[in-house]
């Protein structure tokens, strides 16, 4: 009897003890006061810790470092027109967006100002969203991850549409009377209960002597970007797989052409209702340089309440011109709201 009333209290208060446990009263305050229509305050502070294996630079040497530091004010005002403010605090204040915008209706709006190109799908996720600590190679290799011009944003039925014109030159703000142009093609739908994604990115950058990303390699001009992806996310499996690819005549190489190729492959599980295990291979691909690499990272992710995650990755690179294989682990401690 004793046994069966105790079973039967447990049954009673456990339910109670996890709801109470769930219930976050602090973020709620948090989000009544900072978020409405007209204005919404965003708040991204990210810890790192980074340690390679070995005493090199590789994945930031060994050290503790700030990630993204970010104050985001976004909303929508009279007339149907929106603007977004992104600022980032690492060395000095710094603007990351800078946009305003009109809605046409629910399903088309235009955009004005610095923000991302859709460029890549691995680009598209918030910094405090990302699968990783750190984003696969492609997007810091072959473009800015700001520029400042004009986009087209539409849907209809799953179908999607990005057309964007732009500098060409990053937030730099210089140009030489010439502009990059943009365009995504995508496609989404549910499948088992699941999102599944598809998509086609393109570009080409008419800027003249351009920096191409983080290569160390110059652009004479007409340089053309083009690749896909496909993502999936669903309830337990989720991930992504994208190929892009750069070609332009290369300053380095006396105007030869160089083409250089990036693909990554993403696939998670979450094992739990506030844990994810993931695993990733980043490619890289230089044609004329005629070097590549493998990065391969493994990651945990722990969402500890509402506004605190945690982040852990293992990576290890093989380079084709390097027999030394490089290994590190990273740590981020986040808050965002």
């Amino acid at each position: 009897m004793k046994k069966a009333f105790t079973l039967g209290l447990i049954l009673i208060i456990a339910p109670a003890i996890l709801h109470a446990q769930q219930q976050e009263p602090l973020a709620d305050q948090f989000e009544e006061r900072f978020k409405s229509e007209t204005f919404s305050l965003g708040i991204l502070l990210q810890s790192l810790a980074l340690f390679s294996f070995e005493d090199d630079d590789f994945n930031g040497g060994r050290k503790f470092d700030l990630g993204a530091t970010r104050l985001d004010f976004r909303g929508r005002v009279d007339g149907n027109f929106v603007y977004r403010l992104q600022l980032d605090f690492r060395r000095q204040t710094s603007v990351f967006d800078a946009q305003v915008g009109y809605l046409f209706s629910d399903n088309f709006r235009m955009i004005a100002g610095a923000f991302k190109p859709y460029l890549s799908a691995e680009l598209d996720p918030h910094p405090g969203n990302t699968d990783f600590i750190n984003r696969a190679r492609l997007v810091g290799t072959m473009m800015n991850s700001r520029e400042i011009g004009v986009t087209a944003l539409g849907e209809s039925n799953g179908f999607y549409y990005r057309f964007g014109m732009y500098n060409g030159t990053g937030l730099s703000r210089s140009n030489d009377n010439r502009f990059m142009y943009t365009v995504r093609l995508g496609y989404e739908t549910e499948v088992n209960g699941g999102a599944l994604g598809v998509g086609f990115n393109g570009a080409i950058n008419q800027t003249r002597m351009e920096s191409v990303g983080n290569t160390g390699l110059t652009s004479l001009g007409d340089r053309n970007l083009y690749g896909a992806f496909i993502r999936y996310d669903g309830d337990v499996v989720f991930g992504t797989l994208e190929l892009l690819q750069t070609r332009f005549e290369a300053l380095q190489f006396n105007g030869n052409e160089e083409t250089i190729t990036g693909f990554y492959g993403t696939i998670g599980t979450r094992i739990s209702q506030k844990d994810e295990l993931l695993a990733r291979w980043d490619r890289l691909d230089f044609d004329l340089r005629g070097d590549s690499s493998d990065l391969f990272t493994f990651g945990w992710n722990h969402q500890a309440t509402r506004l605190i995650s945690f982040q852990l990755n293992l990576l290890m690179q093989f380079d084709s011109d390097d027999d030394e294989n490089r290994m590190g682990v990273a740590g981020n401690f986040q808050f965002q709201f």
